[in-house]
């Protein structure tokens, strides 16, 4: 099995926009653009650690491992409240660290999904 990895990272802001600024200049000239790594970045450690806790890297770990077939089994996983664990899962779909699929099999179920093997975290010094 190939390894697949996400990385998670502290970038500010002015250094994104940077990056865009010369990747648009490159275009603009007519030059090659090297495919870029794909992560998720924040601007400093302390939005990191918000969104990146201990109980959402639990889930994460669970969702690869148990391959749960809705957030409501995954909370049974979890042993927490389906509201609280479905937070959290939204929450983690909408920064990229996991992927939801709807499916109608009787009733709408939303089922969680871990694409990688792995976080790589890169913080700059």
């Amino acid at each position: 099995m190939r390894v697949k990895n996400i990385t998670v990272g502290i970038k500010s802001l002015k250094a994104v926009l940077d990056d865009a600024k010369d990747i648009m200049k490159r275009l603009e000239a007519g030059k090659k653009v090297a495919k870029q790594k794909p992560g998720i970045y924040f601007e400093n450690v302390e939005a990191m650690r918000k969104i990146i806790t201990e109980e959402r890297i639990r889930i994460i770990h669970v969702v690869k491992k148990e391959h749960p077939a809705s957030i409501y089994a995954l909370a049974k996983l979890l042993n927490r409240d389906p509201k609280n664990v479905s937070d959290d899962v939204n929450y983690l779909a909408q920064v990229g660290l996991l992927e939801l699929k709807k499916t109608k099999e009787g009733r709408e179920k939303t089922t969680p999904k871990v694409g990688y093997s792995k976080i790589l975290v890169e913080i700059p010094v």
